[in-house]
């Protein structure tokens, strides 16, 4: 049996000796699992302790004192349900390491850590190095750039004692009304999809950082959202094996170390009606293991969500997953709960203890390979000089740069040319209630430029009234800039236009003598589909302050644009279209 650890006072005491360690810099690359390591841990321990590393849960790493109720709650998890891994829904730069290295102190088998990088490091973690969304990758076409996201993630990452990314994303956005993967996704073409997963997939592991292609078998084609129901995947089994199944292979030949299931139906795989493809052994093992000849750790999307929770009771649902294949269950509700249901899966023969060593072998391989077994604390004296440093920072920059895509310039409205003598009307409309003010930074920018410029804001609770000051605004104005702010949430079900925006946009495109409006989108490049009158239309794919300030540069000019649309808009241009526009 392994040992037991004292609470909480021994998480006080971790707490205060992380800092003082002594350990080397940033990881090597992933390297073999150490057999004798793997065969001498599983061969002492339970089978409380077996199960217990099947079970992944969540933590943050903002301040907390270290004899808080929920560091209790945590530290619990890891003494006495023994769970293998944590996944960070996030936190700051030093908390995560600090945190990190003390609950470490405390396990008995070294803890896996976790957490969605599909950004980078600072799409969790305040302060890191954050990266556009993989559509940006698509629209930019580089392999270079998307391994050197996958390299700066790993080093970041490993940094502040995270082992492994829930990305990248694989999945293949062939459905333009897709509400949760989207952006999220390099593009709609197999191909792209493919290769630019695979150069993250090669920068991050060489790194030291596992990587996770998401969400098998393939999310893309579906206009509805897995964290509320069950969606079902109607292709067949040829289109299947043609599309999505395509970056996944990809994936598996570029040595990827982890491939995450997806809570959805897809009859063409599994004929059992409405079985998620997480709780699937035709998919999991039939599909993955045998036709793909995946090696490594399957882990389940999150086990919280209604496509899984809405028809299975948590217990339940974990069994029925191990069962199927998967080796690692992450964020099951009450998950000390569930550690005790397996264990007595186990003991009762429903859940074969030979089916559980095999993944608990994959499991001690993997954190064998990142060099646990070894040293499984980080250094704190370190991290200024790994995380976020200049050079990792400009190339993020240039990666947003690079993908921002001129889809349409019609009358050349673009680069905008300030003219003392003409009016500049911006409209910032956010769909998203509470966003009022999601345009300001590029407002700002603009009139830096152009002290011609006036700003106008609505979201999604902006009445009518206020809109209609927002259309006469605009009479007597040289141009409109429409930027268009849609967030894509779990959860929310849809990421296009407020209806009442885009028939603002249309009104102010369609007029005779109005001025030309050119829209800039800050997410779904779909939104065109709903506003064709436009007289140009920019994608950059994700809001933030940084691709504010890079949108402004691009439209007056001061950047080349060179993007290509990395999905079809359809009746209106096809994948690998955009003009270019050179630098004034």
């Amino acid at each position: 049996m392994l040992k037991k650890r004292m609470l909480p006072a021994a998480l006080a005491a971790a707490l205060i000796a992380s800092s003082c360690a002594r350990l080397p810099g940033p990881a090597p690359a992933l390297g073999p699992p150490d057999p004798g390591w793997v065969e001498k841990t599983l061969k002492r321990m339970t089978v409380e302790e077996k199960v217990g590393q099947l079970i992944a849960c969540r933590f943050t790493a903002d301040f907390r004192n270290g004899d808080s109720d929920y560091l209790r709650t945590i530290a619990s998890l890891v003494t006495r349900s023994h769970i293998g891994g944590l996944i960070l829904f996030g936190g700051e730069v030093y908390e995560t390491a600090e945190l990190t290295n003390a609950l470490q102190k405390l396990a008995a088998v070294p803890l896996l850590f976790a957490s969605d990088f599909e950004r980078g490091t600072g799409n969790q973690v305040t302060g890191a190095t954050l990266f556009p969304p993989l559509m940006a990758l698509g629209a930019a076409g580089s392999e270079d750039l998307a391994y050197e996201m996958g390299r700066i993630t790993a080093v970041e990452g490993r940094a502040l004692g995270i082992h492994m990314t829930y990305a990248p994303v694989v999945d293949v956005n062939v459905n333009p009304d897709n509400p949760i993967i989207n952006t999220r996704s390099a593009g709609d073409d197999p191909a792209l999809v493919s290769r630019i997963a695979a150069a993250f997939i090669r920068g991050c592991q060489a790194s030291g950082m596992i990587a996770t292609a998401k969400h098998f078998p393939g999310h893309g084609d579906t206009a509805q959202d897995s964290h509320s129901l069950l969606p079902t995947i109607a292709a067949d089994a040829a289109r299947l094996r043609s599309v999505e199944l395509v970056p996944f292979k990809a994936a598996v030949e570029a040595g990827v170390r982890a491939v995450m299931t997806a809570h959805l139906w897809v009859p063409a795989l599994e004929p059992k009606p409405n079985l998620p493809a997480t709780l699937s052994p035709a998919i999991l093992t039939g599909v993955l293991r045998c036709e793909l000849g995946f090696k490594g750790l399957i882990v389940t999307d999150a086990m919280e969500m209604a496509g899984i929770t809405a028809a299975f009771s948590p217990e339940e649902a974990a069994l029925e997953a191990v069962l199927a294949g998967a080796d690692m269950v992450l964020l099951p509700p009450e998950p000390a709960r569930v550690a005790g249901f397996l264990a007595d899966a186990v003991r009762e023969g429903r859940l074969p203890v030979a089916r559980v060593d095999a993944s608990v072998r994959r499991i001690l391989g993997a954190k064998a390979a990142l060099g646990l077994h070894r040293n499984r604390l980080v250094r704190i004296d370190a991290i200024s000089r790994i995380v976020a440093p200049r050079a990792f920072l400009d190339q993020a920059a240039a990666t947003f740069e690079r993908s921002v895509t001129l889809v349409k310039n019609e009358g050349a409205p673009l680069p905008i040319i300030p003219d003392p003598a003409a009016k500049t009307i911006v409209l910032s409309l956010s769909s998203d209630k509470g966003d009022y003010y999601a345009g300001r930074v590029l407002v700002e920018e603009m009139k830096k430029r152009d002290p011609n410029v006036t700003g106008f804001f609505a979201d999604g609770d902006t009445g009518a009234e206020e809109l209609e000051s927002a259309v006469s605004a605009c009479s007597g104005a040289a141009r409109v800039v429409v930027a268009l702010f849609s967030r894509l949430t779990s959860g929310k079900g849809s990421v296009d236009l407020e209806p009442r925006h885009a028939d603002l946009i249309r009104r102010l495109a369609a007029g005779e003598n109005g001025p030309p409006v050119v829209a800039v989108s800050f997410g779904s490049p779909y939104f065109l589909t709903r506003i064709p009158e436009v007289d140009a239309y920019v994608c950059l794919y994700r809001n933030t302050p940084e691709t504010q300030r890079i949108a402004v540069r691009a439209l007056f000019g001061e950047i080349a644009v060179e993007g290509r649309l990395p999905v079809s808009l359809p009746g209106l241009f096809p994948v690998g279209h955009g003009l270019v526009m050179r630098a004034r």
